[in-house]
């Protein structure tokens, strides 16, 4: 990975100032790390929307098939998806006008994060969203 990830203090800002976190890749099953990560992001006070063409809702949250169904302004697209599927991701992450494409622990592409920036997204790769928003002490948005 030769893409540097933004320092602690633009994270914490990332997700201070987050309201709406679009997350593909979102599962029902509680035993995916997905499913874990969104409780602990429903439980901090953000709306979130999982996307996935397999579920019809997530933790009670309703489910979308792609990022082109969302109909509401979304500040981060955090992605539970495989490294080489990310780049048409961070393509519908900015036509979505998302701020921040966030790709999950494990997942890195290059390709994906020179196109998301290109439309002026900030990206993170190979960081989970949760550990990440617990280590750096964040107060749940109530």
């Amino acid at each position: 990975m030769s893409h540097p990830n933004p320092p602690d203090d633009e994270l914490r800002q990332i997700l201070v100032d987050a309201k709406t976190i679009a997350m593909v890749g979102a599962s029902e099953n509680p035993e995916k790390p997905s499913h874990r990560i969104m409780k602990q992001l429903l439980e901090a006070g953000y709306r979130v929307i999982p996307v996935n063409p397999k579920e019809t809702a997530v933790l009670g949250q309703k489910a979308v098939a792609a990022l082109a169904d969302i109909r509401e302004p979304v500040d981060i697209v955090d992605v539970f998806r495989r490294s080489e599927d990310t780049p048409p991701i961070a393509d519908e992450a900015a036509k979505l006008g998302a701020k921040t494409l966030w790709l999950q622990l494990g997942v890195t592409n290059d390709d994906a994060a020179a196109r998301a920036e290109a439309k002026g997204l900030t990206v993170i790769m190979d960081k989970c969203i949760g550990a990440t928003h617990h280590a750096l002490g964040i107060a749940p948005k109530r």
